[in-house]
């Protein structure tokens, strides 16, 4: 507040005080000015650290700052006239933002409206394992079917023995998997296939094989392809297995004496950001599903400012990208129109089943059915004069695809009554539009009330989607979403490589899962449980005790030594330097992450004082040091004490207790948003508090709903976080009941009409 000298009247309120001395730089009612501060005087902080606040920095440019009482009467002013949710709601009223489709809400809804034409998948079932037909070769080739068996992962060998000894003669036999694969995350899987025998491998393919080695040339035995795969969805498998011409060897000498050649398979991917395994039985079923289409079309990065990612960013590259994914999207239905159209052919009757299956199209990319009108534009009128009727279907599908009726939420027929709360239901549960069940349930009227859509909720979360959607949320709440590259001092870390990291995520990511999958899936598991996913390699460098090739397993910690995610090693990896601890990276992910506090970027570009500086300095000492500054201390006396909880330790996580060869200092402390100050005398402390904490039960409530509904929880009225905050609380902080909840209030909201942007093409 540059040139504010001016003394308060000793007897002025607080109200007073900010008039004289804020106002012009804030507004008069907080609503910022131009030529100071553009942003509402909003914010998160406790009364007593206002009050600290503008007691040491206001006016920050003034000669003489404010008095001690002063800044205590301005801080209960700005606090309750400034900070309270009925004054940021006069500032920013709660408001349905309109957003168009994320790029992965973008492939999902064109994955699923390709499969809606080749059968909508059913549940994904209890069994697990892919369904293994057996049988003998005869000697003209053919085969005869022996027996059928679910088996778990593909990784046999069979030597020179036979699968069943009693029922398969172990010279010549052939063996066919088929079932469907769940992918855990999103991107790119490489897929090896190792065998000294004939194989074929198809993933989401019926013609064209990822591996094909039927014919044998030389002495190949190990096999790689890679593939696109999105995140919670199935994909239809089969591999093809035989002996047939490799199950006699004659010897050297060639006497007639056959010997019987060995046969061996092994099934196993790299997942992205992962180390290879061999698929395990978790991620295959022997049931059928149809193929799911990836667009290959590159997008501009998704809006992630406030953390999540969400479609409101509008570019000429975000444009073209839907262009682009248009044409690829009418290319491939061209290709495949005989099948996706029901067997359509040339005849007297053809154009007429191109037109129906055109309409169904639009009708499902709209999510909801056309009016007369549409029909005629997005339909007919393609067909009017057409001399080549596939022409006409392209047009079809570029026109429905460029729509805002497809980009954008809450538009057309999804913003009336059922429609809309099917359309929001599902892509705030699955990222995903409603399946053929919950538009049927729409044409019917079945989903008007809050029982109604319960119901369909309840069936929603048993869906591997929705799975996959919790998942990434709690990975992008915890900032890992992004697969890091932890690059670690081998020197101080040995034994810390490419392949331990890639382990660790996995064992961060079977945490969680264990959690997701329990029956009470209680948030404050996440901070209690003293358990955590080995490997033999992992154990190596973090004890256990298991052997070398141990496969993972749960393994639990001493009490004092684990709590729950706040010190899992790969967290600890992350947030941390390549040789030393980082707790105010460690405090800032606390902070705004699980308390849900607002910080300030800081003023200068941030780099950690190097060891070497100060060389009899311990960490915690060295970051005292760098943010002792009053302008840091804004936020550092909030950040760095959560951080220092958190010291004992590493970089790669391991437990410590000294540091330059002298105790540990791991107290710490945090004020609340109520000015109450809490102290932890380590990590365990500091985990068990946020577990019971009210604030960090809000901040996940808030930031989920985000996540789920790309609109700040405000955008449903000012009841509705209170209602999911007491909702979450009523069932013992179940997460996965938590999601399903803000499915039904985000269905339940009323109607979007807001204004199209400008760049928003398409009818």
């Amino acid at each position: 507040m540059p040139g504010f000298l001016i003394a308060a009247d000793a007897s002025a309120t607080g109200e007073q005080i900010f008039q004289q001395r804020c106002a012009r730089c804030h507004g008069a009612r907080g609503e910022g000015t131009a030529a100071h501060y553009a942003e509402p005087l909003t914010g998160d902080r406790s009364l007593t650290e206002l009050a600290e606040f503008i007691s040491k920095s206001m006016p920050p440019d003034a000669k003489q700052k404010c008095t001690e009482n002063e800044s205590r009467l301005v801080a209960a002013f700005i606090f309750d006239e400034f900070y309270s949710k009925t004054a940021t709601s006069a500032f920013a009223p709660p408001r349905l933002a309109l957003n168009h489709l994320t790029t992965r809400q973008y492939r999902n809804a064109v994955a699923d409206l390709m499969a809606s034409f080749r059968g909508e998948a059913g549940p994904w079932g209890d069994q697990r394992g892919l369904e293994g037909s057996y049988a003998s070769v005869l000697p003209n080739g053919d085969g005869k079917h022996i027996m059928s068996r679910l088996d778990p992962e593909i990784r046999f060998d069979f030597g020179k023995g036979s699968p069943d000894p009693e029922k398969i003669e172990p010279r010549e036999f052939a063996i066919s998997w088929k079932g469907s694969l769940l992918a855990p995350v999103s991107g790119e899987y490489e897929f090896i296939l190792r065998s000294e025998n004939s194989v074929s491998l198809w993933v989401n393919d019926r013609v064209q094989p990822l591996i094909d080695g039927w014919v044998k040339s030389g002495d190949v035995k190990e096999y790689h392809a890679t593939v696109r795969l999105l995140g919670g969805r199935r994909y239809p498998v089969l591999l093809n297995f035989t002996k047939k011409g490799q199950g006699v060897m004659k010897p050297a000498d060639q006497k007639a004496k056959e010997q019987i050649a060995p046969a061996a398979i092994t099934l196993s991917w790299i997942p992205p950001g992962r180390s290879e395994q061999v698929i395990p039985k978790e991620f295959f079923s022997p049931q059928h599903y149809p193929e799911s289409y990836y667009v290959e079309t590159p997008f501009p990065p998704d809006d992630r400012s406030t953390g999540f990612e969400r479609g409101t960013s509008i570019s000429k590259e975000w444009d073209q990208a839907t262009t682009h994914g248009a044409l690829e999207v009418a290319d491939y239905v061209v290709l495949r129109l005989r099948d996706l159209s029901g067997g359509a052919e040339p005849g007297p009757d053809y154009e007429q089943r191109l037109r129906e299956f055109c309409r169904q199209f639009a009708e499902r990319a709209f999510r909801g059915p056309l009016t007369a009108k549409q029909k005629e534009l997005y339909v007919d009128r393609p067909f009017e004069g057409a001399t080549d009727l596939e022409v006409a279907v392209q047009k079809v599908v570029l026109m429905a695809l460029k729509s805002p009726r497809f980009l954008y939420h809450g538009i057309g027929a999804q913003n009336k009554n059922g429609y809309r709360a099917a359309a929001r239901l599902s892509f705030a549960l699955w990222d995903a539009p409603p399946d053929s069940v919950l538009v049927a349930a729409a044409a019917a009227g079945n989903l008007t009330n809050r029982e109604q859509i319960a119901a369909h909720a309840e069936r929603l979360s048993k869906d591997p989607r929705f799975r996959f959607k919790f998942r990434e949320f709690l990975l992008q709440w915890m900032k890992l979403d992004q697969v890091r590259d932890l690059n670690k001092a081998a020197d101080q870390f040995p034994g810390f490589d490419v392949a331990t990291a890639r382990d660790l995520r996995l064992s961060f990511e079977l945490l969680l899962d264990q959690v997701i999958a329990s029956d009470n899936c209680d948030f404050r598991q996440l901070f209690l449980t003293n358990q955590i996913e080995l490997n033999g390699r992992l154990s190596k460098v973090y004890g256990g005790n298991l052997p070398p090739d141990a496969p993972f397993q749960r393994v639990a910690i001493e009490t004092e030594h684990c709590a729950g995610i706040l010190t899992h090693p790969y967290l600890m990896s992350v947030f941390a330097d390549a040789t030393t601890t980082s707790p105010i990276r460690r405090g800032v992910f606390l902070a705004r992450g699980v308390f849900g506090r607002a910080l300030l970027p800081p003023p200068d570009a941030f780099v950690p004082l190097a060891p070497a500086l100060h060389p009899n300095l311990n960490t915690r000492e060295r970051a005292a040091l760098q943010t002792k500054e009053t302008s840091c201390q804004t936020c550092h006396a909030m950040i760095n004490p959560l951080g220092f909880a958190l010291e004992n330790f590493d970089a790669i996580g391991r437990y410590r207790t000294e540091e330059v060869a002298r105790p540990i200092d791991a107290t710490g402390e945090y004020t609340t948003r109520k000015g109450v100050q809490v102290k932890f005398k380590g990590a365990r402390d500091l985990a068990a508090y946020v577990a019971q904490s009210e604030e960090a039960h809000s901040a996940f409530v808030e930031k989920m709903f985000h996540y789920a509904v790309q609109q700040p929880v405000r955008a449903l009225g000012t009841e509705t976080s209170p209602r999911l905050k007491q909702a979450f609380r009523d069932s013992q902080f179940n997460m996965r009941k938590l999601l399903m909840e803000i499915g039904i209030e985000s269905a339940l909201a009323p109607p979007l009409a807001p204004m199209l942007p400008q760049s928003a093409s398409g009818g």
